[in-house]
């Protein structure tokens, strides 16, 4: 943890709000709210008509629960929690990941800093070139996030996914970065996307500890959640129609599997992850075909 000198600490008591949007969680849910009990100062709960204990474990927790539709793209959801947050920071996770003790001190921490700490704060982070190498891949993908000054508005965390009975560190997966806290007002979700990146309406920070995710304890509820990422691929292919094409097919069928099994496999070092980090390679690289297979057969 990087420490820092008491004048840089708010004497003001921040207020924190952890928000949630869930569907059938009742295995997830406990333990999450319990991860961050000792820091919220309120806990709001979108779901999307669960069928299961989901809402009665919430209110368990005293949290504020709105049921209403699950939507396919979860995001809406989520930002419906984000909009019922009364206060300055908001902290936003899904219901299969956990904050460790180190992280919520962090976040205590971060929430009471000035803007001069927190620009301090991140020069000093130990894993800060992993972390700004992390983002500019993003930043590639989704681009610019945030802004280049004024105040931070949004921080990523570190996130170590669990799969198969292992935290995986390689083959691309880790930092995981993802932006979870954030200033109410500042940052939100446009809800168009499933891959989509929140915007930020300030600068974009790290925290250091890492968040833990629950992916996928079995390989059950690795297909589970991987058939949902590929129904929404193939929804997405629909709504173009240059996809339907035989060069669209043989990019979807072969380019992008090869080359994303051998890219995240041996360039980035997956296989370092032993037989689970093979088997995640392997099954991500196959949701391309897969995809395409599930695109085709909605156009007959």
């Amino acid at each position: 943890m990087v420490n820092l000198p008491q004048q840089f600490i708010s004497m003001n008591n921040a207020r924190l709000s952890v928000v949630l949007a869930t569907f059938n969680e009742e295995n997830n849910l406990g333990d999450c709210l319990d991860s961050i009990k000792d820091i919220a100062q309120e806990i709001i709960i979108v779901d999307g008509s669960s069928r299961d204990n989901t809402v009665t474990i919430a209110k368990k927790y005293s949290a504020k629960v709105l049921v209403t539709d699950n939507h396919p793209i979860f995001h809406i959801n989520k930002q419906k929690a984000i909009d019922m947050a009364q206060y300055e920071w908001i902290l936003q996770l899904d219901a299969d990941e956990r904050v460790s003790k180190d992280l919520a001190e962090e976040i205590k921490k971060i929430t009471l800093m000035s803007d001069d700490a927190l620009e301090s704060y991140q020069k000093a982070l130990p894993k800060r070139s992993l972390f700004l190498r992390h983002q500019e891949i993003l930043e590639k993908r989704d681009n610019k996030i945030g802004k280049t000054d004024g105040q931070y508005a949004a921080f990523f965390i570190p996130r170590l996914n669990y799969f198969l009975g292992k935290y995986l560190r390689f083959g691309g997966v880790y930092p995981d970065g993802v932006i979870r806290l954030i200033r109410k007002g500042k940052a939100y979700l446009p809800c168009k996307d499933v891959h989509e990146q929140m915007e930020v309406d300030g600068r974009v920070g790290w925290l250091q500890n890492d968040l833990y995710h629950i992916d996928s304890p079995t390989f059950a509820r690795y297909l589970q959640r991987n058939n949902r990422y590929i129904d929404l691929i193939a929804q997405e292919l629909q709504e173009d129609a240059k996809n339907n094409s035989v060069a669209v097919q043989f990019d979807y069928m072969v380019t992008k599997p090869v080359s994303w099994f051998f890219l995240t496999l041996i360039r980035h070092k997956g296989i370092l992850d032993g037989y689970q980090g093979v088997v995640f390679s392997f099954f991500s690289a196959l949701r391309f075909p897969r995809a395409y297979t599930r695109y085709k057969k909605k156009l007959q």
